[in-house]
């Protein structure tokens, strides 16, 4: 277990920088920078799949059995989606309270009376690989390694070491800025997984919660004042 996780990491690793390599040749031939970095991504899945095939055939009832359609019902998915909802609301207000508070100051407030936010998409092919990245890969991806496998092995250590450890590993592979995010996410996301035995409520829950990230960070554009 402790060479696969070891494995597991450092295939991540490898992964994230061909995905940084391929971004930058992206920029370089003149595309847009948040579109560089959501089609780059599409190379991760198929790298670790090939990276990680002994692995996956070692552990495959381990993870037909967490991915098995048949535990997926109604009130699953909509209790997923709720959470993911909840989530990103909870972001909001805590947004919220930190502008209102002075911690988080406008980088270009202007001579703007009040609150002033647009809502404007980029072009539609650059919105459906971010959806396609954002609302469906990275989430399948991230809870099959940190849920699927990383928290399964860790499980007979004791539940709450197992969802800790995940959660820690998956946040350490997003950027400085939102660890602690991805941190209380993953603890979210452990703790779905080991109530429901099924893969499907944290991959539901942390699609819903990216698709609101994409059109936060493409869409909508204010200044707070």
């Amino acid at each position: 277990m402790r060479t696969s996780l070891i494995a597991v990491l450092l295939f991540q690793v490898l992964a994230l920088f061909m995905r940084a390599y391929l971004r930058l040749g992206l920029q370089e031939n003149g595309l847009d920078q948040e579109f560089a970095n959501d089609l780059s991504y599409l190379i991760v899945p198929p790298v670790l799949a090939i990276l990680m095939l002994p692995i996956i055939r070692a552990n495959l009832d381990l993870l037909r059995d967490a991915l098995d359609l048949r535990r997926i019902n109604i009130r699953l998915v909509f209790t997923a989606i709720a959470i993911g909802l909840l989530a990103r609301l909870i972001w909001w207000l805590q947004l919220v309270a930190r502008v209102l508070l002075g911690l988080t100051p406008d980088s270009d407030p202007g001579d703007i009376a009040a609150p002033v936010f647009t809502f404007h998409c980029p072009q539609p092919q650059a919105m459906l690989v971010a959806l396609l990245v954002f609302g469906c890969l990275i989430p399948i991806v991230e809870e099959v390694i940190n849920r699927g496998l990383i928290q399964s092995w860790l499980t007979p250590r004791g539940t709450w070491f197992a969802i800790l450890i995940s959660a820690t590993l998956f946040a350490v592979f997003h950027a400085p800025g939102a660890i602690p995010a991805a941190f209380v996410g993953g603890l979210v996301f452990g703790v779905q997984f080991a109530r429901t035995k099924t893969l499907w409520a944290p991959i539901i829950t942390h699609a819903s919660y990216d698709v609101l990230i994409v059109f936060d960070w493409r869409c909508l554009n204010g200044v707070w004042v």
